[in-house]
């Protein structure tokens, strides 16, 4: 088949890589001069590093360097994203710079419209199935605040987290952040040495992991374990899952709690009146996300001030400066709005009817496996299982993705498949409050997510080293002979 890959990120390049070794004529479309997607050059907010472990973040058959930091940074991880096109020749099918304008579904198939980023003519192709690889955190959503034109004229400047690259230009400004998930918090941290003021306002105050709780133990060996992510009830308990929510519910409670309270002591919440809401293991039900490296540190300095519970009511100039007020009355110098207020899933180039297809009425993606839009033909999901160990999940997807366009994978009929994805956005709409970035989140279950993947291509990894899994993170190169075990039934060749 002619295949298009939108998207030249972690998901798109695998699927690329994976769907070109299976036989298929890939292009990979993508508007950013580079690849990586949010790793980009040109979305890498300053502070920006990945949550997990970097032997966790990574391919099954492509290792992170050995020589990068634990946590690798924004730069470090596009330049393994780049390594890895380049050594199995995803770097030939790549059109970058090019913007997708529309795509418009054939009675079989795709036309495909795009232009270059820079000018020039569109240009008007066919392909045989669309891959959507866009990337679930790539249309940061701001705010629409009152006040903006005042603001502005002032000299304020608003800007998403993931739409400001340069701390260097701060030196006595003040900043203000919206926002209190990583991104918010990161950003803070690469600001505050340099701005005059830098405020971060939290609606709600979220539960952070410690990257070594206690100051020992690297979370990894916490939450990137089977016994870690068994720890949050799923929706159809297997094994030992019956037991920690069931007889065992108690000893599972009392072990979240204490880990809980290693955090607020660890961090001090408490002394800085940061101590969040509930329970910890409501962790979930907000994003869970490990602490930034020197941000508790800088709210005690008073480097950062953290405005809990409070909003932002309007933007206004005041004095001839731009300026901020909160639901209290407080009112902030604010040279530059920082946004770090999540993102939407837009898909905008394709037709908006057929788009409204793809959802249900709360706007989540209604998608088999993650992957599988059930009523739009010729069309595939990638990346839209973003999880602790995005790049294994987005693998393990495009080799589903690989057995199905070959025939080699039975589905259920297509009224099973929508009862299916129902009760799973409406499982995930309960366990995570609604925090699951409109279907497209799998955290924290996305073990169960591979599981289900490979078990419906019967190419489940050995049980015993499964078994290993539940006390140690996982390693995906554990699952580095899934892709040339489906090959070999297609009669094709690993890369």
């Amino acid at each position: 088949m002619r295949i298009a890959v939108v998207g030249a990120g972690v998901a798109g390049l695998c699927t690329a890589k994976v769907l070109a070794a299976a036989g298929h004529d890939v292009v990979v479309i993508d508007r950013t001069p580079d690849v990586g997607g949010v790793w980009s050059a040109t979305r890498r907010y300053p502070g920006l590093c990945t949550q997990s472990a970097k032997d966790t973040y990574a391919f099954s058959d492509h290792p992170m360097p050995a020589e990068f930091p634990e946590w690798p940074d924004g730069e470090q991880v596009q330049a393994y994203l780049a390594s890895y096109a380049e050594r199995f020749g995803v770097d030939r099918l790549l059109r970058l710079g090019t913007e997708v304008v529309r795509a418009e579904q054939l009675d079989a198939g795709w036309r495909i419209t795009t232009r270059p980023v820079d000018g020039g003519p569109e240009l008007t192709e066919t392909v045989d199935h669309l891959v959507v690889a866009n990337g679930v955190f790539s249309e940061p959503a701001l705010p629409a605040f009152a006040g903006l034109e005042d603001f502005t004229t002032a000299g304020g400047r608003v800007a998403s987290s993931s739409g400001f690259a340069d701390a260097g230009s701060l030196d006595g400004a003040h900043v203000v952040v919206v926002g209190y998930g990583k991104s918010a918090c990161d950003v803070a941290v690469a600001v505050a040495d340099s701005a005059a003021s830098t405020d971060v306002i939290a609606r709600q105050l979220l539960w952070k992991v410690p990257r070594h709780i206690g100051g020992v133990l690297n979370f990894k060996h916490l939450l990137l374990t089977r016994m870690g992510e068994a720890l949050f009830r799923y929706i159809r308990l297997q094994g030992f899952e019956k037991v920690i929510h069931g007889p065992g519910r108690h000893v599972r409670a009392r072990m979240m709690a204490s880990v809980g309270a290693i955090a607020a002591r660890q961090d001090r919440l408490r002394e800085l009146d940061l101590l969040p809401r509930g329970r910890f293991e409501d962790i979930v039900r907000g994003a869970i996300g490990l602490t930034t490296e020197g941000f508790f540190e800088r709210v005690r300095s008073g480097a950062i001030r953290v405005r809990r519970d409070r909003v932002v009511v309007r933007l206004l100039e005041k004095e001839g400066a731009p300026h901020v007020e909160l639901d209290d009355g407080t009112v902030l110098r604010a040279d530059l709005l920082l946004c770090a207020t999540g993102f939407r899933q837009g898909v905008g180039f394709l037709d908006p009817d057929l788009h409204a297809r793809l959802l249900d009425e709360r706007g989540n993606y209604r998608l088999y496996r993650q992957i599988l839009p059930v009523d739009v033909e010729d069309l595939s999901f990638a990346g839209y299982n973003s999880s602790f160990f995005s790049p294994l999940n987005a693998e393990m997807a495009a080799v589903w993705i690989a057995a199905r366009l070959a025939g080699r994978l039975a589905l259920p009929e297509k009224e099973a498949m929508r009862a299916h994805v129902d009760a799973q956005v409406a499982f995930m709409d309960d366990a995570t409050d609604g925090h699951h970035c409109r279907g497209t989140k799998i955290i924290p279950f996305s073990l169960h997510n591979v599981d289900e993947v490979l078990g419906d291509l019967d190419l489940q990894i050995p049980a015993r080293v499964r078994a290993a899994q539940w006390l140690n993170p996982v390693d995906p190169a554990a699952y580095r002979d899934v892709t040339p075990r489906l090959l070999a039934r297609l009669g094709t060749s690993p890369v």
